[in-house]
């Protein structure tokens, strides 16, 4: 994990909670944080979404998931903001693979 430089008296409260118990760790609370922020803001969880996507890190599926939006609506917001789809395919080798699999149970 990155080192995370907060101001003293954020520094201060998560020291507590930790000492306190609700949390393992500084890392554990700056976790559920993150988790919590991206639950409460899905303007955020969109934009992190296509960020992966458009840099490749993930497909077009997989983006829609974490957005939690259904396909159609991601699209739509790939469209509006002029990003282009790629279009997912297996490969020949994953295709004869699969027919072959498929012939096997003829």
């Amino acid at each position: 994990m990155a080192s995370i430089v907060l101001p003293e008296t954020i520094e201060n409260e998560i020291n507590a909670l930790v000492r306190g118990g609700y949390f393992r760790s500084r890392g554990s609370f700056i976790e559920d944080a993150v988790k919590y922020t991206l639950i409460s803001r899905q303007d955020l969880r969109v934009n992190a979404a296509i960020e992966m996507y458009r840099s490749g890190r993930v497909s077009l599926g997989r983006a829609t998931e974490l957005a939690g939006m259904s396909i159609f609506e991601f699209k739509e917001i790939l469209k509006e903001r002029g990003l282009k789809m790629s279009v997912e395919a297996p490969t020949k080798e994953e295709m004869d693979r699969q027919i072959e699999r498929l012939e096997e149970y003829r």
